[in-house]
């Protein structure tokens, strides 16, 4: 009962004052399929120190111990400096969940305002929020600011935009009577510039465009940016990998940019909890969703932050709110911030170019075997591969060398085939990598049973 401190009688009369009957009754809105109808297979009898080791034992079979992994696709396997941990353990940061009380959370505003600070200059806009919950979060929450801002409601997209942010905009723009126009892919693997004219008009508030995209291929937004302008629409640009910014030109062109900062020292964590962020010009400010600090100073002269311009739900009417997802992400933005300052310019810039060339002669070692999609293209630390063989299969053969593979494009690119991305980063050797290339060399000595599929039909 340690963990339940309810009793039978404390739940009986919580079931009878919201007038349900059982916890069965409670959960039967749940498809039966997606309910435990057993116990959990958990040794019984155990005290906690005896649990927690079982625990850790049956961890060790889930994967402790890989030598490498080549997964990528919006959440990235970086190193992260052992300082983050022991730094956002400091009092100055063990501060009530929410910093309302700017007088007993200076420590955690001032993070945040760095955070802000280091983010907009990353990110070649004027000002930067904190508190998205995600990359994906952040890109919707964009693209309805956009909306606010442009007084219009239909949106146009990449189809080279992470599939999952897809999905995330498609429930929103479901219940906000936004229509979403998909456009496709070239066999460059960059958005379709022809398509992009023809679909931005008068009724367009923004095209969503991601750089790199999901294919790791950087697109033009510069001329993107020409189009949807000409027309009074905004471009927002989704930033799945925060890292590229150490090298790449920011998105200087764009109106509103949504960053995921996972990378900066954030752990994989099983999917979360990441680091969405939202950055865009001073004059937007006010419809920009989010927590955002601001400097001032107090009675005595002294500096001292606040949040400023607060416009959500917990401020303000609900139905005025600029956003009634944002939560506080200060954990999140402090690893980002100790991160972007344990780096610097130079260190992000090194770090990049590491990056850059590890996938790079992946990149070419994968090409002697297999076909490399997207090719003419310049890309960052993804790349995408069609084999002959199933990926899955490849990769299950991997694992057994204690390396986890690239991930499978069928599932959100059926028109591609047997392709699957991969991602290099610091972390990744070139063993690991050269030991991946045999593998597809292999398979493709050996099993040629699906036909290659020209990427030039590509469809939206």
């Amino acid at each position: 009962m340690r963990y339940l401190p309810k009793s039978p009688a404390d739940r009986e009369a919580m079931l009878q004052a919201i007038g349900v009957r059982s916890i069965d009754d409670l959960f039967a809105p749940i498809p039966a399929e997606y309910r435990l109808e057993r116990d959990l297979k958990v040794p019984r009898q155990m005290a906690e120190t005896e649990i927690v080791d079982w625990f850790r034992e049956r961890s060790r079979e889930n994967g402790d111990g890989y030598a490498a992994t080549f997964l990528g696709a919006g959440a990235y396997y970086h190193y992260r400096p052992v300082i983050i941990d022991s730094l956002i353990s400091r009092g100055e940061f063990l501060t009530a969940y929410t910093p309302y009380q700017a007088e007993v959370s200076q420590g955690t505003l001032q993070a945040i305002f760095e955070f802000q600070t280091m983010i907009s200059e990353l990110a070649g806009m004027e000002v930067a929020n904190a508190s998205m919950y995600d990359g994906s979060t952040a890109a919707t929450e964009a693209v309805m600011m956009a909306g606010r801002l442009s007084g219009r409601r239909s949106v146009v997209l990449a189809r080279s935009l992470h599939p999952e942010y897809r999905e995330v905009l498609s429930t929103y723009a479901a219940h906000q009577g936004m229509p979403l126009t998909t456009l496709p892919y070239t066999a460059s693997g960059r958005i379709d510039l022809a398509a992009l004219e023809r679909a931005v008009t008068q009724e367009t508030a923004c095209v969503l465009l991601q750089s790199p995209n999901f294919f790791g291929t950087i697109e033009d937004v510069a001329a993107v940016a020409e189009l949807a302008h000409k027309q009074g629409a905004l471009l927002v640009v989704a930033i799945a990998e925060v890292v590229s910014l150490g090298i790449l030109e920011p998105p200087r062109q764009a109106d509103i940019v949504a960053l995921e900062a996972q990378s900066f020292g954030v752990p994989l964590g099983f999917g979360g909890p990441y680091c969405g962020i939202i950055a865009t010009r001073e004059r937007y400010v006010r419809q920009m969703p989010g927590r955002l600090v601001g400097q001032t100073c107090d009675r005595n002269g002294k500096r001292g932050f606040v949040l400023t311009l607060a416009t959500r739900e917990q401020h303000i009417r609900r139905e005025k709110a600029t956003s009634n997802i944002c939560t506080n992400q200060a954990l999140m933005a402090l690893m980002a911030t100790i991160f972007m300052t344990i780096y610097g310019k130079e260190g992000l810039k090194e770090l990049a170019k590491q990056n850059l060339a590890k996938a790079a002669y992946a990149a070419e070692q994968f090409g002697k075997h297999a076909k490399l999609l997207f090719q003419e293209s310049p890309r960052f630390h993804e790349f995408v591969i069609q084999t002959s063989e199933d990926p899955h299969a490849i990769n299950n053969r991997l694992l057994g060398h204690k390396i986890v593979g690239g991930l499978p494009l069928k599932k959100f690119y059926p028109e591609l085939g047997n392709a699957a991305l991969w991602c290099c980063t610091e972390m990744t050797s070139r063993t690991a990598i050269d030991t991946a290339v045999g593998f597809i060399s292999e398979s493709e000595r050996g099993v040629r049973s699906a036909p290659e599929v020209d990427v030039e039909e590509v469809a939206p």
